[in-house]
């Protein structure tokens, strides 16, 4: 099965982004020109992340309650009120890890293969050292062999480089607004059967340190909200 895009694809890219003022225009400005709108939420920064994308060219939106899926959404929620709907979403970190310039290997198999949704698999051979602490590493093993022992998924990874198409998006209803965005995406792509894959991405250290990972607090909470997710779904 292919996709039929009779014209160039409509791509916009929403990045959530706290206090990432040293990574966010690099990552802006290698985001390839297939991109027709890059959509930055400045997740209540305190420091020049929201002048720093605009400046390297991003749409800027501010969103004062901090989490990642409050970031999210409100990235949703602007894009909902355009005029034009959009072909693809494409969720990107603002902290640099990933590679902007592979936006075009992540959404291939949409555009190419029929696919709903993909996600940029950060596979081992492709990561920097030390660019994912251990507990991530663990994280992301338990969480994708749960969901392939209660639900029979494929995936291998709970990367936040993924790209949707917008139309599947809105029938996944998201709502976490923090740390579960990720694992609800997929969880509900698998209840929705939508046709997923992955791509190998590379992954590099991030620029600055992780809110997440870089702390214990961060850590656990996380872990908690993904596998609560997981749980939910398996008796649901």
């Amino acid at each position: 099965m292919t996709a039929a895009f009779a014209t160039k694809p409509d791509i916009r890219v929403i990045i959530p982004a706290f206090n990432e003022a040293d990574s966010i225009a690099e990552v802006v400005k290698e985001l390839p020109a297939s991109v027709s709108e890059i959509i930055v939420v400045n997740n209540n920064s305190s420091d020049r992340t929201s002048e720093n994308a605009l400046s390297a060219g991003a749409t800027v939106l501010t969103e004062e309650r901090k989490g990642y899926g409050y970031a999210c959404l409100k990235g949703m929620e602007y894009v909902a009120q355009q005029s034009k709907t959009p072909d693809i979403i494409v969720f990107i970190d603002g902290d640099y890890s990933d590679y902007p310039e592979e936006l075009d290997k992540v959404v291939a198999p949409i555009l190419n293969e029929g696919k709903d949704f993909v996600i940029g698999a950060r596979v081992k051979r492709l990561r920097e050292e030390g660019s994912m602490t251990p507990q991530q590493i663990f994280g992301n093993w338990l969480a994708t062999a749960l969901m392939k022992l209660f639900f029979g998924a494929t995936f291998t990874d709970l990367g936040p480089f993924r790209a949707i198409r917008y139309d599947k998006l809105l029938t996944l209803d998201m709502e976490d607004k923090t740390y579960g965005w990720t694992v609800e995406m997929q969880l509900k792509a698998i209840r929705k059967k939508l046709a997923y894959t992955e791509v190998p991405v590379r992954y590099k250290k991030r620029i600055g340190v992780s809110k997440v990972s870089g702390t214990v607090k961060g850590s656990i909470f996380a872990g908690v909200k993904i596998l609560g997710w997981i749980f939910k779904y398996s008796i649901g």
